[in-house]
């Protein structure tokens, strides 16, 4: 009997400010089965690293580092270094354990097989994206508050910049309603796709590639009664004007992927355009923005 050898693994690392953690995050996501944060809080510095097969998807990391460097403003240099193979995957699963967040969300990985979590909507994440779990400020803060505007019952929902879906696919599932998914990155969009399939969703999210709202199907879908955004301080400023043209009279932005020291430019842009703040939540340095037109 010929003996299965197992694949070579390397893993990829950048250090990076606060500001950039998130769009590095999904950079790294879209090639790596392992995604993790590690913060030096005396060099208030941020490490993400993911483990990968050796020499596999170099194209596709390639464009995401130039397109994360492009969106965030910060260069950063990609290192690497060999990995065992042997128990990687057990490691990653024993750091991704089951999210519970805010009153009423659960986020588990796949090899999670306790019983659900009662009174919560339970959304559950393959391992190898766990970049999008639950577990960053910015995603935790983003749940929070679409627990606190699905009294209103919205109609017509946004997600831009959409990543593992995670936030679409709650909305979706809250608020029992159709939702609209964008991701500038065509890999996001696929996994997010395999991840509204793997929750039985699929028929309620439609995932497309698109740049803010720089698609037809993106702008014609509004007005909208809910936006969530959950990008980074600097695009969001720039998409201020858009965002309020395309909000519903009584509608909510949910925004977040910003430092809590970044509030106030991004809350600024946004009341220039007529938007009030009707919330603001913090997971530790991230902060969330619930405006409203």
């Amino acid at each position: 009997m010929t003996r299965r050898h197992a694949r070579a693994l390397e893993t990829v690392s950048v250090v990076v400010p606060a500001e950039a953690v998130a769009v590095y995050e999904a950079a790294l996501g879209g090639t790596c089965g392992s995604i993790g944060l590690f913060h030096d809080e005396a060099a208030d510095l941020w490490t993400v690293e993911g483990v990968k097969e050796r020499g596999a998807g170099e194209a596709e990391l390639a464009a995401a580092l130039a397109l994360a460097a492009l969106l965030s403003g910060v260069e950063a240099t990609l290192r690497r270094h060999a990995t065992a193979a042997e128990g990687w995957l057990e490691r990653t699963r024993a750091a991704f354990p089951e999210q519970l967040v805010g009153r009423r969300f659960a986020i588990r990985g796949a090899h999670v097989h306790t019983p659900l979590a009662p009174g919560r909507v339970t959304l559950v994440l393959d391992a190898s994206v766990a970049f999008g779990s639950g577990e960053h400020g910015s995603t935790r803060g983003c749940l929070r508050a679409l627990e606190g505007v699905a009294h209103r019952h919205p109609r017509r929902i946004l997600d831009l910049g959409t990543g593992s879906g995670i936030l679409a696919l709650a909305a979706a599932r809250l608020l029992h309603r159709r939702v609209l998914a964008t991701d500038i990155d065509p890999w996001s969009v696929r996994t997010a796709a395999a991840n509204a399939r793997a929750n039985r969703l699929a028929s309620r999210v439609r995932f497309v590639r698109a740049d803010g709202w720089n698609l037809p199907v993106v702008a014609g879908g509004g007005p909208y009664d809910l936006v969530l955004a959950n990008i980074l301080a600097r695009p969001l400023i720039r998409m201020a004007r858009p965002l309020a043209r395309h909000l519903a009279p009584g509608g909510r932005a949910v925004l977040a992927g910003l430092l809590t020291t970044q509030a106030r430019w991004v809350l600024a842009a946004h009341r220039c355009h007529g938007l009030v703040l009707d919330q603001r939540l913090a997971e530790g340095n991230w902060c969330t923005l619930v405006l409203s037109r």
